[in-house]
């Protein structure tokens, strides 16, 4: 059989499609960015025809790219945009509205009502999950009670509900899979992580119908066939997990205590916990890391909102740089008797505040302070909030020891400047992986170990290679200060401070 195995990785922004070779490198990618829309301030949505059809013409351009055709890969993975709702019709295939992003703010007032009945406290048992519009069942729940008969036609089992993995895998089948996987299952506020099953509490609670529910399967597992006239050939799909917990696998962070933290867009960092479900009590999300061979592994995860974002902010707001590249040589040249912070809370801070009405700060400015001070206070940010996650982690979990290596990936850590200043703040070695695709290649990992033509766990580990570590090397007292610089500036800008 051919060792060739794609995946499709729906992120928020673009959809990407990676061919991987039997040696794990990528052979061929395609990539197609589609449209955001904002109907109203704080709304995310995404037209879920348009990301089926980026799918369709990402996976045909990799096949192009790699030279091979459909019949010629083993297997299919499936990495996503987590916590994006989708609500279709189960005849026709088609969806009732536009899909509601994990940005998507509208069910705010949602949240704060279920607080106020003091219903968090059941909802972060079950789920681990904090009552926050950033999760699917707000979502959904509105979406319900806003287009017209969707209620009634839910409980009659006429529509179907489902992450963004779930409505790719109907559209791939043709129908004949409704499924997901534990990972996404886990980030919708409806799925109760101790006893893997979705909770009727909580559905009824947020008043969804369990007709509507896909059936919720490991992370590697049988997800069903893609019809062979979509691509021209039957490609079984055998992965799929949520992106952050493809990254994790990527990374192969298979034991516990073993942590990644990916930085695109926001930054997720995950601290795998083994079979140990660990309840934090600093307000970070107990989660599934993955569930194979029906052994649930748990993770404590802390999601920063802004993380590559504000050096975009740096060149789209401020016009102050050209490109994101810039920012690496003007944080080398910026003034070190300076003390600039940058808390980027443009859209609210995420773990451990969960502040959503905090708004974005600049601290310390002097008649001097310019680009190259911005540009490092932008690029310290980063640092900053990963260490507020791994001080959070650390207490919650004793098991998080004071000797925790951090593997990285995505775009910002081509940064050598970053992650040696990542290094220096946490006090702890930084590793930068080979391949930097790890969130597709955990995809292909679940889906070509799964058909038996890559390695299992421990053959994968060993194939992880390190591009290179990053080692502290910044004076005690010299972090100290800045990180008691950091927590004031912080202390000042969220909402009750």
């Amino acid at each position: 059989m051919s060792g060739y195995v794609l995946a499709i990785d729906q992120g928020t922004t673009s959809t990407r499609a990676i061919v991987f070779d039997g040696d794990m490198h990528v052979a061929g990618k395609g990539q197609k960015e589609f449209t955001q829309i904002y109907p109203r301030s704080g709304w995310v949505e995404h037209d879920p025809e348009e990301i089926w059809d980026s799918v369709v013409s990402t996976v045909n351009m990799a096949l192009r790219d790699a030279g091979i055709t459909a019949r010629d890969v083993a297997a299919l993975g499936i990495t996503n945009q987590r916590e994006t709702v989708v609500v279709w019709e189960r005849e026709t295939g088609r969806p009732i509205q536009n899909a509601i992003v994990w940005q998507d703010r509208r069910t705010a007032s949602y949240c704060d009502n279920l607080k106020r009945q003091d219903l968090e406290r059941l909802f972060t048992r079950k789920t681990g999950l904090l009552l926050d519009p950033y999760f699917s069942g707000t979502k959904l729940s509105w979406m319900l009670a806003n287009v017209k008969g969707a209620r009634a036609r839910a409980a009659r089992g006429d529509l179907c509900f489902g992450t963004i993995d779930t409505f790719l895998i109907w559209r791939l089948t043709g129908g004949k899979s409704f499924v997901t996987d534990a990972t996404n299952a886990s980030r919708t506020l409806m799925y109760n992580i101790a006893e893997n099953t979705w909770d009727e509490d909580l559905l009824e609670i947020l008043r969804v119908p369990a007709a509507m529910l896909p059936d919720v399967k490991d992370c590697s597992a049988d997800f069903g066939t893609v019809d062979p006239e979509i691509f021209g050939a039957a490609i079984p799909i055998l992965g799929v997990a949520g992106d952050q917990q493809a990254a994790t696998i990527g990374q192969a962070c298979f034991a516990a205590g073993m942590m990644k933290s990916t930085y695109g867009t926001g930054c997720f960092a995950l601290l795998n916990t083994g079979a140990d479900m660990v309840r934090s009590k600093n307000r970070l999300l107990t989660t599934i890391a993955y569930r194979l061979d029906g052994e649930t592994t748990y993770a404590l995860e802390g999601s920063i909102f802004i993380a590559g974002a504000a050096v975009q902010w740096l060149r789209d707001g401020l016009g102050i740089i050209g490109s994101a590249a810039e920012t690496n040589a003007l944080a080398e040249k910026a003034d070190p008797t300076q003390d600039v912070y940058l808390v980027p809370a443009f859209t609210g801070l995420g773990a451990p505040h969960w502040d959503a009405k905090a708004r974005g700060a600049i601290f310390g400015l002097t008649r001097n302070s310019g680009p190259a001070e911005l540009s490092r206070a932008a690029l310290e940010a980063v640092c900053y909030q990963t260490r507020d996650l791994l001080d959070a982690m650390q207490k919650d979990w004793k098991n998080a020891g004071d000797d925790t290596v951090l593997r990285v990936d995505g775009g910002m850590v081509a940064s050598d400047w970053t992650m040696q200043r990542l290094a220096d703040l946490l006090d702890a070695p930084v590793d930068r992986p080979v391949i930097l695709e790890t969130t597709a290649l955990g995809a292909a990992w679940l889906a070509g170990s799964r058909a038996g033509v890559w390695p299992d766990r421990d053959g994968f580990s060993a194939r992880w290679k390190r591009d290179r570590r990053f080692e502290p090397d910044m004076d005690d007292k010299v972090r100290a200060a800045k990180l008691k610089g950091w927590k004031s500036a912080v202390r000042r800008t969220l909402s009750e401070g």
